[in-house]
């Protein structure tokens, strides 16, 4: 492919990758620098609602993902105390034939080697390791940027430049939005047993949501129903630096002490070690690249994790970025903004829906009753409707961009 058609992406994670597949299928060469030395497996899972499902279906994904993943077939809230249910969310079947896409829950580290296997099997992807993109220069033909590896540096040329660099992204500094990410006083403790670690009940197919006071816990089967992975979330007053912080069993086991019913504390204690990480946000930024530059995913729009969208945004944001992009292939900062303009409100509004979920899940007393009443009056159904904006999402067709 002709180097007039290449654009340079910064980083590595989900949402790089998805982007270098995108673009590769709408017809560009993508040129994707990651500043680990090595793609290390992320100890963790995720949820790829229909939403996200479209785009990775879409790149012919789906055989290659399935061997790894389970098909959620609900979600079912609990109170944190008694462990009785508050509802119960409906997807499997149900919402695959209303949203035309499932809801899969896989471990980070599976969906990471099935896009990396994608990519190195495209010839249209480069993949290259150890490097990271630290400057540019836009110029009349496009984009110059320096990569650099160790003490070498390297200038790379394309049409265009793709930050998908993360939280704590630098090419989005170098755009001018130089404020920190928002410590939200809450910290992350993750970990992955195997399932026979866990009571039977909870290596069903579904999502598992305990609505605790000041906290909450999170778990689902990963790995084809073979581990299960827990996701604890309490209040912290400081921010340890570090995304994958090892976390002593003693402390967290203290936490979910007090006023959590036994199933809830079993699955806090099946884990022998666990990692933990500070979670931040950032407002909705008014514009998020120019010229020939823009951002994807969490470099663009970090989200907390209380709607399960964050990964699901950045490969939302990879599909419409390549159909903007094909649609005026010769100009593409002119396919860049229109690409921001298709996705600003909605991150938005995912960003928004997410910290209204931080508030909702930790209410306590009469807040914590009148947040039950509603949610067993709405009823599982109910509950799946009001986020039919959400799971309902569809690619934007290029004639209509």
């Amino acid at each position: 492919m002709a180097a007039s058609r290449t654009i340079l992406i910064a980083g590595a994670g989900i949402g790089g990758l998805v982007t270098g597949l995108a673009l590769a299928k709408s017809g560009f060469r993508a040129e994707v620098f990651e500043q680990s030395a090595r793609l290390e497996e992320p100890g963790a899972g995720i949820q790829l609602s229909p939403n996200a499902m479209h785009v990775l279906l879409a790149l012919d994904l789906g055989e290659a993902l399935r061997p790894h993943v389970v098909s959620a077939e609900h979600i079912r809230i609990r109170k944190a105390r008694s462990g009785r249910e508050l509802a119960r969310v409906p997807l499997g079947l149900h919402a695959e034939q209303r949203y035309g896409a499932p809801y899969w829950m896989i471990h980070r580290g599976d969906l990471q080697k099935v896009l990396i296997e994608a990519a190195r099997a495209n010839p249209d992807v480069a993949l290259t390791l150890g490097s990271k993109v630290q400057d540019f220069v836009v110029h009349a033909n496009g984009v110059t940027a320096q990569a650099r590896s160790g003490h070498a540096a390297t200038e790379e040329r394309g049409i265009a430049l793709v930050g998908a660099d993360g939280l704590w992204s630098t090419l989005r500094a170098q755009l001018g939005h130089t404020e920190p990410p928002s410590f939200r006083r809450r910290t992350a403790w993750r970990a992955v047993v195997p399932a026979d670690a866990v009571p039977y009940e909870f290596c069903e197919p579904g999502i598992n949501l305990w609505f605790g006071r000041r906290a909450h816990l999170v778990h689902y089967p990963v790995r084809a129903g073979h581990q299960i992975n827990i996701v604890a979330i309490v209040r912290d007053k400081v921010a340890e630096p570090g995304w994958s912080n090892a976390g002593a069993r003693e402390e967290i086991l203290a936490r979910f002490r007090r006023s959590w019913a036994v199933g809830a504390r079993n699955m806090v204690a099946a884990p022998e070690h666990w990692s933990k990480w500070a979670l931040y946000d950032r407002p909705p930024l008014p514009h998020w690249g120019h010229g020939p530059i823009t951002l994807v995913g969490d470099a663009a729009h970090p989200m907390l994790p209380f709607l399960a969208q964050g990964a699901a945004m950045a490969i939302e944001d990879a599909a419409v970025l390549a159909e903007c992009l094909a649609a005026s292939p010769d100009d593409p900062a002119r396919g860049m903004r229109r690409y921001e303009a298709l996705r600003r409100g909605r991150t938005a509004q995912v960003q928004r829906e997410a910290r209204g979920n931080d508030v909702r899940y930790h209410v306590s007393g009469v807040e914590a009753v009148l947040r039950n009443l509603a949610l067993r009056a709405m009823g599982g159904k109910g509950l799946l409707r009001r986020y039919d904006w959400l799971y309902g999402w569809r690619t934007p067709a290029r004639e209509a961009i």
